[in-house]
């Protein structure tokens, strides 16, 4: 897949050996190492993020006994109950960012609009993000995560709201950090492949362990929430159906898989292929998942692994944003199977 995004100063080199088993800041750093002009911002801001993630696994582990499960009482901008750990991810990963002055602003899923971190006009990134993904499963201890988005500041002034406002093929770099049976940052900065780290507590470090990571073509697997069926449209329900049919021919039926954690959900697909859907339905016709903290940085994650992002009728990464907490309809994975749901979607009349 190709991309519209803008130049920087930081891509990893072409990966003419394994470099599995080297740390995520020795990965970062090489990258940097081979752009002669690189001013080590960008660097410096990944690394930012990977010590976030460090942060927030502690108190991801901890949670429990730090009295730190359960809802805070408040609720979101989205009209959401908010659970300690949002608060406390999102706190992490505001305090992290603005801490070296490369990061000009943020916007987080948590947050009514954006923050400013820094005026200093050498703070050339924005970044979105949804501190904790899938809170609603903390105190069930599945898997939950982080999202990113990284973005090139666009001017000079002060950043407002417009500056986020910006379709998904501008973003630079975009990941997440799964919190589950261990824990996994995933990056990619559209060109360079998408790379996959484990965290090893012993010695507080992340090691590259996926290397080069490539989703299958297509996969005999789908998840979706079924719970929601009932308002689906008639697009869906017959594509729901075709799926479940007996054909060998196309390796049906799909086995069924959802947790019902984004992450985790978009993670096995990333992994072993098929699709991830959360359409748009009678009771939520614009969708449910956010386009800046989540839609976007899965879509420019699976397009640089040979996957593809889509409402069902156009391409996640081209949608024109229009407010800092849009919603859309997301279908996610393997390039065939996201095709065909397409086909069943544009059918409808």
């Amino acid at each position: 897949m190709t991309s519209d995004k803008p130049a920087h100063s930081w891509a990893p080199p072409p990966a003419d050996a394994s470099r599995v088993g080297i740390t995520l800041e020795t990965f970062i750093l090489e990258g940097q190492l081979g752009h002669p002009a690189a001013t080590g911002a960008f660097t410096s801001l990944l690394n930012q993020i990977g010590l976030a993630a460090k942060l927030v696994t502690a108190k991801v582990r901890r949670a429990g006994l730090a009295r730190l499960l359960g809802y805070t009482g408040q609720t979101n901008v989205q009209g959401e109950l908010v659970q300690k750990l949002d608060e406390e991810a999102n706190e992490t990963l505001i305090s992290v960012l603005g801490r070296r002055k490369h990061c000009a602003a943020i916007a987080s899923e948590e947050l009514e609009t954006e923050r400013i971190l820094s005026t200093d006009p050498r703070a050339k990134y924005l970044v979105v993000f949804d501190p904790l993904d899938g809170s609603s499963n903390i105190d069930c201890n599945i898997s939950i995560g982080t999202i990113f988005g990284v973005l090139r500041k666009s001017s000079t002034h002060t950043v407002e709201t417009s500056d986020f406002l910006r379709p998904g093929r501008e973003l630079v770099a975009a990941g997440y950090i799964l919190y589950g049976s261990s824990t996994m940052l995933i990056i990619t900065t559209g060109t360079g492949g998408v790379h996959g780290f484990t965290y090893d507590p012993t010695v507080g470090e992340f090691f590259l362990s996926h290397e080069n990571i490539r989703i299958p073509d297509r996969a005999s697997l789908y998840s979706i929430n079924e719970g929601n069926s009932t308002y689906w449209h008639e697009s869906v329900q017959r594509w729901n159906a075709w799926v479940k049919e007996e054909d060998k021919a196309t390796g049906r039926p799909y086995g069924a898989r959802y947790v019902g954690s984004l992450v985790a959900d978009a993670h096995r697909t990333l992994m072993k292929g098929g699709i991830f859907a959360y359409p748009g339905d009678r009771k939520s016709p614009s969708g449910k998942l956010r386009l800046l903290y989540e839609a976007n940085p899965f879509a420019f994650i699976f397009e640089a692994a040979g996957g593809k992002a889509s409402t069902g009728r156009e391409r996640i990464l081209d949608i024109q944003p229009t407010a800092l907490h849009q919603r859309v309809p997301l279908a996610l994975g393997s390039i065939r199977d996201v095709e065909i749901f397409e086909e069943f979607v544009r059918s409808e009349r």
